[in-house]
């Protein structure tokens, strides 16, 4: 579909299926490579990355172990610039390789509350994998290693990606028409 509409909003196609797995079996490809011998802990950061986590994990050759932990920083379409830790984290980080995926990371806000807990709680490397980056928004200094696609800071949803809660289940992902 060239439009969707989702609650109050129209939205136009901006990134299709095709390439979305594209860039998906990159990063898994450059994290097979990296953490070939490291035993990573994938921390999934839910609702939003739990397509990507999915289509992501299954083309990792790695040993590892997967968990989930659930934050919220928006309201609507707008940051909040507060992270709420809904269901926080359950697993020993202490001396491992965590790799945090995350749909998207734009002002890095929520990233860099991750960052520093998970450093706090002795993990010997943490490293991101995000699907989406928009260099424009970000506002913080961490480095993110594994980055799918480089998108402007347009509003979007689709492939994992809400407005209000709606708009997940689309494989493609589209963009807010203002």
């Amino acid at each position: 579909m060239k439009q969707i509409k989702v609650k109050d909003k129209e939205f136009s196609l901006f990134i299709e299926k095709e390439e979305i797995q594209e860039a998906v079996k990159e990063v898994a490809r450059e994290i097979s490579e990296d953490l070939k011998d490291k035993n990573p802990l994938f921390l999934v950061v839910l609702n939003g990355a739990f397509i990507f986590a999915a289509d992501l994990l299954r083309h990792v050759e790695v040993d590892c172990n997967v968990s989930f932990v659930k934050l919220s920083s928006y309201a609507g379409t707008q940051t909040t610039s507060i992270v709420r830790e809904i269901i926080g984290l359950d697993e020993v980080v202490k001396g491992r390789t965590v790799v945090i995926i995350e749909d998207i990371v734009d002002t890095g806000i929520t990233m860099d509350n991750m960052i520093r807990n998970l450093k706090h709680l002795e993990a010997d490397d943490v490293q991101v994998a995000t699907l989406l980056f928009k260099p424009e928004a970000f506002q913080k200094e961490f480095s993110i290693k594994y980055i799918g696609i480089e998108i402007p800071n347009d509003f979007i949803v689709g492939y994992g990606l809400d407005y209000d809660g709606y708009g997940r289940n689309h494989p493609d992902i589209y963009k807010i028409i203002e």
